[in-house]
């Protein structure tokens, strides 16, 4: 250990106690707006957030979400649950998946490595399948991204190119597909005018195909294995232009939710099923929403769901979605590598951890808090408890989720005495937010808010400190604007929803018994972030953070 220059052993904080118990949590999407009754936070009864904004200045502040706060290429980039998540437990800024994609894509390096090479095995006899989101949301994926990739490969010997697109609406306007669908159907011209057989194979909506996340329901992958793979789907169609345009005139049609289809030729034969040695992309670089459809492609005893069908081919990842599971174990762009995370020096200087969460965002409190890192540092000093989501449902429809059963369960973790941090995510405002369903979003942000109640009771009990923070905006804006601020309007003069992330800051608070009172934020900071909250964590703890983590955000001053 000495070689590489650091100790495990972090120093006391010379003006900090330790030993009280501390709470850290996460509200998702949970971001400061303007009060309108588009916010969503604002309009909910939310006394518990509104008290601790409203009580010691001192206490409360606002961080950045976004951008390069969390290491994304520009601050037009949304912040998301995974890169917020990495930044609060990490302590510093890595570079994230879109900007990692982009590099190798600009020096042309993703073409230089064993993934590439590996996939180029079957341009010769094979066909190349790219399978993933189509949408310049920046979240999950871009289209310029797809759109280099799809030259490079073409460059570089792809004679037979097939791409499964999943269409957005949510990190983007709903609508926005067409658009999307119409720029790569011409990009694909353009190949076929240069001897490459190119075409859109297969689609479906991102919420109803494909890209499901935590095992919440394999029925979403299932359909979209049906589709990409078999080529079979209850919709066929001779083009994925009619194809979006035609199941968007359905009543109620939303690109989330639009049915798997796929493209058939003129004698009804689909154009693009997944056979024995093809290679297969995922071009999504975010990963929660890539595991469970790399998982059905690469497992040999694979058992959710019957795939009827499995073929022998060459699969990669755009990046590897889980480095413990090394899943995919190909991949295009080497993820970012995250180590010495806040959480595994404060097990390794005895913080008895509690982390816990429903199956949505149970990954962040554990995996991406620890660095895109599966399992535990130290299984003796961590329990990390996963409270199941409910499925088969959207989030609207029982927009309080389980906030109270995770409030709950921090609760009793603190009150065991066996915990010295006890960790949570309330996923309400993001996972209901997303939906688009405002009335639905302000009933979560109260439920929200009552578990935060529940957990702070319980730091009062128990003499200890709590850190109230968010990963991201979504709750507190849920309407399109134009550039003055005003909501902008669709075609029937109904107001257009965001169901996406915002760019705006989220804040953090500080209190209970247990903190020090000299203890208040700095004003030192020029543009703090999320990175910043690991400093302050192994702070509120009684220790001094390691060097090169971004600073802490509190200070302690003289009485």
């Amino acid at each position: 250990m000495a070689s590489s220059g650091f100790s495990w052993t972090l120093p006391d904080h010379p003006k900090l106690p330790k030993g009280k118990p501390v709470a850290v949590v996460v509200l998702d999407g949970w971001g400061e707006a303007n009060a309108d009754q588009y916010n969503c936070i604002h309009v909910a009864q939310t006394p518990v957030m509104d008290s601790l904004k409203n009580g010691a200045p001192e206490k409360w502040r606002l961080v950045k979400a976004h951008g390069t706060a969390v290491g994304l290429p520009s601050d037009d980039d949304m912040g998301n649950s995974e890169v917020g998540h990495n930044a609060l437990g990490a302590g510093r800024i890595f570079a994230q998946g879109a900007k990692l994609v982009d590099k190798a894509l600009a020096s042309g390096k993703i073409y230089e490595g064993d993934g590439f090479n590996y996939i180029k095995e079957s341009f010769e006899n094979g066909t190349l399948h790219l399978i993933g989101l189509l949408s310049d949301g920046g979240v999950h994926s871009r289209l310029d991204q797809l759109q280099l990739l799809l030259k490079g490969a073409s460059e570089r010997g792809a004679k037979r190119i097939r791409v499964h697109i999943l269409t957005d609406g949510r990190d983007v306007l709903d609508g926005s597909s067409v658009g999307f669908v119409e720029t790569l159907e011409n990009d694909l011209s353009q190949l076929r005018e240069k001897g490459i057989d190119a075409q859109i194979a297969s689609g479906g909506g991102r919420m109803y195909v494909t890209m499901d996340r935590y095992e919440n329901d394999w029925g979403v992958v299932k359909r979209g294995w049906d589709a990409q793979v078999l080529g079979e789907a209850p919709y066929k169609f001779k083009s994925a232009l009619e194809a979006v345009k035609t199941l968007r005139a359905e009543p109620k049609a939303n690109d989330q939710y639009l049915p798997p289809f796929v493209i058939v030729d003129d004698s009804g034969k689909a154009v693009g099923p997944v056979n024995d040695g093809d290679a297969v992309v995922t071009i999504n670089f975010r990963a929660d929403r890539m595991v469970m459809l790399a998982k059905a492609l690469e497992y040999a005893d694979f058992d959710k769901f019957d795939r009827v069908r499995v073929p022998k081919i060459r699969y990669a990842g755009m990046l590897q979605y889980d480095g413990e599971l090394m899943l995919p174990s190909h991949y295009l762009v080497s993820p970012p590598e995250i180590e010495r995370t806040s959480g595994e020096y404060l097990v390794k200087n005895g913080i008895r951890t509690f982390a816990c969460s429903e199956t949505v965002k149970f990954g962040h409190v554990t995996f991406f808090w620890n660095g895109n890192r599966s399992g535990y540092f130290d299984e003796t000093k961590e329990e990390y408890v996963e409270v199941p989501s409910d499925s088969g449902i959207t989030f609207n429809v029982a927009p309080k989720m389980k906030a109270l059963e995770i409030a709950e369960k921090a609760r009793d973790a603190l009150l065991s005495g066996k915990f010295d941090q006890v960790r949570v995510n309330l996923p309400n405002g993001d996972m209901v937010g997303h939906t688009g369903d405002i009335e639905a979003t302000v009933v979560a942000c109260k439920a929200a808010d009552e578990a935060v109640k529940i957990i702070l009771d319980a730091v009062e009990q128990v003499g200890g400190i709590y850190l109230v923070t968010a990963d991201h905006g979504n709750a507190e804006d849920m309407v399109k604007r134009n550039k003055a601020g005003k909501p902008l309007l669709d075609k029937s003069g109904g107001i257009q929803i965001l169901t996406s992330h915002t760019l705006q800051p989220v804040p953090v608070a500080i209190g209970g018994p247990g903190l020090h009172p000299g203890v208040k934020f700095r004003t030192d900071i020029e543009t703090p972030g999320l990175a910043n909250v690991a400093a302050t964590v192994m702070n509120l703890h009684g220790f001094e953070a390691p060097a090169d983590y971004e600073t802490t955000l509190i200070e302690v001053a003289d009485n």
